[in-house]
C-alpha cells in the first residue's frame, strides 16, 4: 500500500509539509498525488474519529444483518444504495455470509428508536427478508484505535 494513504488514513490531519517531511518528498509531489486520489475517489474526505462511549447522550449503534432479495439487472447495489439514503444508516456493507446478505450499521438515540427504525422502515423494504439486529455495548477498538485507555493501563500495572 502507498505510505502516503495509509499516513493519512491514521491521520488525517496531518499537513502537506508534515507529509512532505516524513515521506521525504516535496511539497507539490505531495500535493499532486492528493489531488490524483480525490480525482479517481481513493480519498473520499476527512472525518474526524470520535470515541462515542466517551460523549454524554452520545446515543446508541446497532449492527443489522440483512437478508434481502437481489434484483435483477443490479443485484444488491439498488437495495444497499436505497438503505444508504436513511440518514439513521453509518454504513452499508455487502457480506459473504450464510444468513445474510447486508450488513448496517444505524446511529439512534435509544434503543427504542432504532427499533422502530428497522420495523418500520428497513423490514418494511420490499426486498427484506429477515432483520437481525445486535446493540453495541462497549467499543475496544475501532478503525484500527483501541479506544479503552484506562483498562490498557490497568492491566499493564497487574503485569
Amino acid at each position: 500500500m502507498d505510505k502516503l494513504i495509509s499516513l493519512l488514513y491514521e491521520d488525517s490531519s496531518l499537513s502537506v509539509e508534515e507529509l512532505s517531511a516524513m515521506l521525504n518528498e516535496s511539497e507539490e509531489d505531495i500535493k499532486k498525488r492528493i489531488e490524483e486520489y480525490k480525482k479517481s475517489g481513493v480519498i473520499l474526505g476527512k472525518k474526524t474519529f470520535i470515541n462515542w462511549d466517551k460523549v454524554e447522550n452520545s446515543g446508541v449503534t446497532a449492527l443489522i444483518e440483512l437478508k434481502v432479495t437481489p434484483q435483477k439487472e443490479t443485484g444488491f447495489d439498488e437495495i444497499a444504495a436505497r438503505i444508504s439514503e436513511f440518514t439513521e444508516v453509518d454504513t452499508v456493507h455487502l457480506m459473504a455470509a450464510d444468513n445474510y446478505d447486508l450488513l448496517v450499521t444505524v446511529r439512534g438515540k435509544s434503543i427504542q428508536d432504532v427499533a422502530m427504525f428497522v420495523s418500520r422502515r428497513l423490514a418494511t423494504i420490499d426486498a427484506v427478508q429477515s432483520t437481525a439486529t445486535h446493540f453495541l455495548l462497549k467499543r475496544y477498538k475501532e478503525n484500527g484505535v483501541e479506544l479503552t485507555d484506562e483498562e490498557k493501563d490497568q492491566r499493564s500495572m497487574m503485569l
